[in-house]
């Protein structure tokens, strides 16, 4: 564990080999949370493989449907009617992408939503890495309240201008990945690195243009996606830590825990089971008495699953608290 991250952020470090050599911290505003959800606004800072900002790039993004949550990004209908579709920016995109580490907050949700936009493209992204800050954050055992992005800011000093801006949320992440990258650097952590996989297929349905935007609460005429190939299937890394047992109510996550979903989720299964296992979960693809935590929407279903979650006494929580609990995983007993 390291002892004075400040001193380590600043004084002069030797710098690790197998340490990328550049990165691209990223920041995109959506419509929603949703696979069929689009890209509204995108941004890049390019840092060199120090951590020093060698540029930045914003770019509005038309998404030809309802614009989503205006009341969290700001963006409205009128604002995004004469922006570029996502096709259009795409090489450019691209561009501050290649030969980079994709840095982001929660980084597997930027990096799905990216891949997305360029497969219904007909193009891939030119990333094959992608680091988490809040992964990152917890391999340095950073002191902070939560994982929160004015949180991991706050704690490097860090002043955010305008919350859910791409840019604005996009330069914070910069100021604030490379006081931790130095501090990693410092203290020779391995960097949270996972293998970025492009989506190579995508099948539209028609959707609606772009016009009203929703209010909180309302679906406001999003339209309909449908993936006619997502991800190859892919042999998950087995889980480093041993399993500490059932989830308790009222207690945290521990590493190792197993964890196994049932039914529909309003975000993609694919991305919570990335989350859980960044955050050092075990997914388990069925259930058995070994089994720490079902998650699942509908408790009184009768899919397999949830009827041995019942036999075996399996605690059973939904997606929000899951999502919740997700925020605090408790290191493993090793």
């Amino acid at each position: 564990m390291l002892e004075d991250l400040t001193t380590a952020a600043s004084a002069p470090v030797p710098w690790p080999a197998a340490y990328p050599q550049g990165y691209a911290v990223v920041d995109v505003e959506t419509t929603g949370l949703a696979r069929d959800d689009r890209i509204i606004s995108a941004a890049v800072y390019r840092l060199d493989a120090r951590g020093e900002v060698e540029d930045h790039w914003y770019t509005t993004v038309n998404p030809q449907r309802d614009p989503g949550p205006v009341w969290i990004h700001g963006l409205t209908s009128d604002v995004l009617a004469d922006a570029p579709l996502f096709e259009e920016v795409a090489e450019e995109f691209a561009a501050r992408l290649a030969d980079r580490v994709l840095v982001a907050h929660n980084a597997v949700f930027d990096w799905q939503m990216i891949a997305r936009e360029y497969a219904r493209a007909r193009a891939e992204a030119p990333v094959r890495q992608r680091l988490c800050t809040i992964a990152l954050a917890k391999e340095l055992a950073l002191p902070l309240p939560n994982h929160k992005l004015e949180s991991l800011a706050a704690h490097f000093g860090v002043v955010q201008q305008r919350a859910h801006h791409a840019l604005d949320d996009a330069r914070v992440l910069a100021e604030a990945f490379r006081p931790s990258l130095r501090a990693a650097a410092a203290g020779g952590v391995r960097l949270p690195l996972h293998e970025c996989r492009p989506l190579t297929e995508w099948a539209d349905r028609p959707a609606p243009q772009i016009g009203r935007q929703a209010g909180p609460g309302q679906a406001g005429g999003y339209g309909s996606y449908r993936p006619s190939s997502w991800r190859p299937a892919r042999k998950r890394p087995v889980c480093p830590h041993p399993n500490p047992g059932r989830y308790e109510d009222g207690k945290p996550l521990k590493q190792g825990m197993r964890v196994a979903f049932s039914g529909d989720t309003s975000v993609e299964r694919e991305l919570l089971e990335d989350r859980a296992a960044e955050a050092g979960l075990h997914v388990a693809t069925s259930l058995s008495r070994l089994t720490s935590l079902l998650v699942t929407n509908d408790p009184d279903s009768g899919t397999s699953k949830v009827v041995k979650a019942r036999q075996f006494g399996t605690p059973v929580v939904d997606e929000a608290a899951f999502g919740q609990l997700l925020r605090d995983v408790a290191p493993a007993d090793e």
